[in-house]
């Protein structure tokens, strides 16, 4: 487990691509978990270990996570994410290359519960969410680019649907258009780094989380 920041409030660890953040139906070990068990064991702690989930990634998304390690800290974090008052940027691996190098998307996501899927539009329909980004192109390589995205909402699968509606599907993402699988199973968006005040210090917390060691990876980070 890779921990990127952790102090008596908070542990915020690098998630790697197949891992799951909360328990779900699959019976795989979450995070959660994990990190309940290290604190367990690095502190010697006796009986129950406190660890809340103040977010969620999806499975195939690697990056930064934050969890609470007291009560007080979980309810805060909560009501940050609540009121936008997180800072989340995300990295993403997209087919093609953007018209512009910035720009600022806005659809209304309807969200298919049971093919676990959302679908974009370019105004009001009944069951929609306004959903906002912004990007800016980062690098850009022989068949692929790489963006960073700034979140204005928080939506179900915003990041790929929003750019798969512009034609810039995400790298291993078969469900929003991707020509094929990444080798991992994984997709090639990156929850790059989260800043937020601490809920306790109220000291400024800025936290990074490395790129994915592949090459492509790698070859389109240099130097960033």
């Amino acid at each position: 487990m890779d921990v990127l920041y952790e102090d008596n409030h908070l542990i915020i660890v690098n998630k790697c691509v197949g891992e799951i953040v909360q328990g779900d139906k699959t019976g795989d070990e979450p995070l959660s978990e994990t990190i309940k068990r290290y604190l367990k064991e690095k502190y010697a702690k006796p009986g129950n270990v406190f660890c809340g989930v103040t977010h969620r990634l999806d499975r195939p998304v690697s990056g930064v996570v934050v969890f609470a390690r007291t009560g007080k800290a979980l309810e805060r974090m909560n009501r940050m994410f609540a009121e936008h008052g997180v800072e989340k940027r995300y990295w993403a691996i997209v087919s093609g290359r953007p018209e512009q190098t910035e720009g600022r998307l806005e659809h209304y996501l309807v969200r298919n519960e049971k093919m676990n899927k959302s679908f974009a539009y370019g105004s009001m329909r009944p069951g929609a969410k306004r959903a906002v980004l912004t990007y800016r192109l980062l690098s850009v390589g022989e068949r692929y680019s790489l963006l960073e995205i700034n979140l204005e909402t928080g939506r179900h699968h915003q990041i790929r649907c929003q750019l798969a509606a512009i034609g810039l599907p995400i790298k291993g993402d078969l469900k929003y258009g991707a020509r094929r699988s990444n080798p991992d199973g994984g997709i090639s968006l990156h929850a790059r780094s989260v800043e937020f005040v601490h809920p306790v210090s109220r000291e400024l917390i800025h936290v990074e989380a490395p790129a994915p060691q592949d090459s492509l990876w790698q070859s389109l980070t240099a130097g960033l």
